[in-house]
């Protein structure tokens, strides 16, 4: 897939997906299947997305991003959303254009730069200063263009809509699941380990430590099953406890992960990708080291019946 640049647009008629897809869930899917689909006649299509999180910069809140930047930006440009056939990225800094009107957003960008002929978003897509724009003024300004315009209706599971602000709630809430499940993928992250306080090796569990992402979104504290690929290419079962360690004093967040199938030796420096599969039990502190230790155990017995389920 290419990044599109603006001098494309004199010789390209595209069908253009407007959103910022963040985790790419169930309901972005189709915004994107239905620009794709587009091929058939002819048009090329596009994915209309920023570098940030236009809520996130209005708010002035932090970002609690359902995936990193990064991996977003592999999987539009690169892995998972090049299996669904889009051809094209257009991803300008937000910054730039957020004082923009929405006619002229719409009449500059998506028909003068983009040269669109077919333009589909969800239900609740805003553009324009302040977000002034939304469904109904786009089907207008489309109208006037000559640009059929597709509104994708909400994607409902268990009669929730699919948002990634559902999505981020579940999350916070340890139903890992079921964030997968709309999701259509795995939450985690890829983070570089580092060094610990070496107790897992004392304990006979050592684990890798791995600093959360900045500003994605934080999962419930607790200990969960996850699948882990190292840099080898490998996939092993992991134990993955996100928290603050309290048993042992902890007080920074921190994603520790014990491989009881990984004899490898050292990896510090190393990046590891963490994906978390279920939730097993919330954090808590233990009275004693043993107490711990055997917590851990039986986790790992839990961890690998759950990966055996969802992988055999």
């Amino acid at each position: 897939m290419q990044n599109f640049t603006v001098s494309e647009h004199e010789k390209l008629n595209t069908a253009v997906a407007l959103g910022f897809f963040d985790g790419l869930h169930k309901g972005h899917r189709r915004v994107i299947l239905s620009a794709v689909e587009q091929k058939k006649n002819g048009l090329a299509s596009v994915i209309f997305t920023f570098t940030q999180n236009p809520t996130r910069v209005l708010s002035g809140l932090s970002a609690q991003n359902i995936i990193t930047n990064e991996e977003r930006r592999a999987m539009l440009e690169e892995e998972g959303i090049e299996s669904l056939g889009i051809e094209h990225t257009f991803s300008p800094d937000f910054k730039k254009l957020m004082n923009m009107s929405a006619k002229d957003f719409v009449e500059k960008i998506i028909f003068g730069d983009l040269n669109a002929k077919f333009v589909v978003c969800g239900f609740n897509y805003r553009f324009g200063k302040n977000g002034e724009g939304n469904t109904e003024l786009l089907k207008k300004l489309c109208d006037e263009n000559g640009t059929k315009l597709k509104v994708i209706e909400p994607e409902r599971d268990d009669g929730d809509v699919v948002s990634s602000t559902l999505i981020r709630l579940l999350i916070s809430e340890g139903s890992i699941r079921r964030a997968n499940k709309l999701l259509c993928s795995y939450f985690g992250f890829s983070a570089v380990i580092t060094h610990g306080k070496r107790l897992g090796r004392e304990l006979g569990t050592p684990t890798i430590n791995q600093k959360l992402p900045e500003n994605l979104a934080v999962p419930k504290y607790g200990v969960y099953a996850s699948a882990v690929t190292l840099e080898n290419g490998k996939v092993y079962c992991g134990v993955t406890n996100i928290g603050v360690k309290p048993t042992v004093g902890g007080t920074k967040l921190l994603s520790e992960t014990w491989m009881p199938d990984f004899h490898g030796g050292e990896i510090y420096g190393q990046t590891a990708d963490v994906r978390l599969l279920d939730f097993i039990r919330p954090e808590k502190k233990f009275d004693n080291i043993t107490e711990l230790k055997n917590a851990i155990t039986d986790n790992a017995v839990t961890a690998k019946e759950i990966i055996d389920e969802m992988y055999n």
